[in-house]
């Protein structure tokens, strides 16, 4: 049962005895989607015009093209693969079609996404053409999505759910409003037995002290200060060429009134909350393995590389906050944004779902914010389209760790 309160005559959910529910899609490996897609995913960049082409033919499925998967090697082709398979296998994919150029690297991919037990089927182009893989393919696309249409929701429990979170287009208000309602959302659900992650490692330069200690143990806590340690020596200190190159805070930070990575920092940590500590640190891209709680992991600051991450780790639902206006979405995990700054709702108000501006003007609590929060979380995986999906945004960004062959 859920019990509504009321917050500037809205109704928002709260957990009774942590026996709040959604409608979810309950997959064959027993993960719980809230979107049901059927994906055409490319191995490699060759491969998008194909992939594109069967997502034109078969009305229901959606292609995601990418720039890479040519020539990587080493843990940069470990990462690219990780990616794909964890894309394919987030519970909010129902089927996956995988084309590449070729069979070898293809069927890993689709082994990756079978342990799932999820229908999967790839096709490499080479020694068939373009015209024949998007025939072959569009008939299997054309059967998944058919299956995939007749898959019926059921009652899954909130600790069923996984939920991601990243800042973007961060300014004053951020720390002060969208930030912690995220935080609060997590103190709130996080102890009922959700998985959640939070990231961004360059972003924390200036609090790392802080991150560090919000380990659940000393030993975490270190495996975290030495990934961040080796971002920031061996990829900000190697490549930058004035502080950090004019990246963090970005113009925008500074434009919305931070002025250094330190401040952004500070900000972006009240994404976690005041009870919550982290129980494992993450590679890019990796599910986690030790149970529900939060973790950290271990991505870029870009927004568009963060969500694919996370979304690649088996997240399902993903929180934003922003201040001065960000417009990132995602094809296959549904992007909350939240803002508390008043320009931003009322310049780009199409962008936002949840308005927690009451909290600067002292008419909203942090705490009435974190529940609107976790409504609006239900609400969207109970089937309502956030912003970003109704606008169309798809941003699908691989991350590549250096140079290919």
């Amino acid at each position: 049962m859920t019990k509504k309160s009321k917050n500037n005559g809205k109704a928002v959910a709260k957990m009774s005895n942590g026996s709040l529910t959604f409608q979810g899609w309950r997959r064959e490996n027993g993960r719980v989607g809230v979107r049901n897609h059927v994906i055409i995913l490319p191995l490699d960049d060759l491969s998008n015009a194909a992939c594109e082409a069967v997502a034109n033919n078969i009305k229901g499925t959606m292609a995601l093209p990418h720039a890479y998967g040519r020539l990587q090697f080493g843990e940069d082709l470990e990462l690219h693969f990780r990616t794909l398979i964890g894309t394919g296998a987030n519970p909010n994919v129902a089927a996956v079609v995988v084309i590449g150029i070729e069979d070898q690297w293809t069927n890993r991919v689709v082994e990756g996404i079978k342990k799932t037990g999820k229908p999967v089927t790839g096709f490499g182009i080479e020694g068939h053409g373009d015209i024949a893989t998007i025939a072959k393919a569009s008939y299997v696309a054309k059967q998944y999505v058919q299956w995939a249409s007749e898959l019926q929701r059921e009652e899954c429990n909130i600790s069923e759910l996984w939920v991601s979170t990243k800042c973007g287009e961060s300014d004053t208000t951020t720390g002060l409003a969208s930030c912690p309602t995220v935080g609060n959302m997590y103190d709130k659900l996080i102890p009922h037995g959700i998985y959640g992650v939070f990231g961004e490692t360059s972003e924390i330069t200036g609090g790392e002290h802080l991150a560090r200690a919000r380990a659940i143990n000393k030993k975490v806590g270190d495996k975290w200060y030495k990934v961040w340690k080796s971002y920031q020596d061996d990829v900000i200190e190697a490549h930058k060429t004035d502080d950090l190159s004019d990246s963090q805070p970005t113009k925008g930070n500074i434009a919305g009134g931070l002025s250094t990575i330190e401040e952004k920092a500070l900000g972006n940590l009240e994404k976690i909350g005041r009870e919550c500590q982290y129980i494992d640190v993450l590679e890019p891209a990796e599910a986690p393995r030790k149970g529900p709680g939060l973790y950290y992991m271990d991505t870029s600051s870009a927004a568009a590389e963060c969500v694919t991450l996370m979304a690649a780790g088996g997240y399902a639902v993903h929180t934003f906050p922003t201040g001065q206006g960000n417009v990132i979405g995602n094809p296959i995990v549904p992007v909350i944004k939240i803002s508390g700054n008043p320009k931003t709702i009322r310049t780009m108000g199409e962008h936002i779902d949840v308005d927690v501006s009451g909290i600067l003007r002292r008419d909203l609590t942090i705490p009435q914010a974190g529940d609107a929060l976790i409504d609006m979380i239900v609400r969207t995986a109970n089937g309502r389209l956030t912003a970003a999906e109704a606008l169309g945004h798809r941003e699908f960004v691989m991350t590549k760790l250096y140079r290919s062959a």
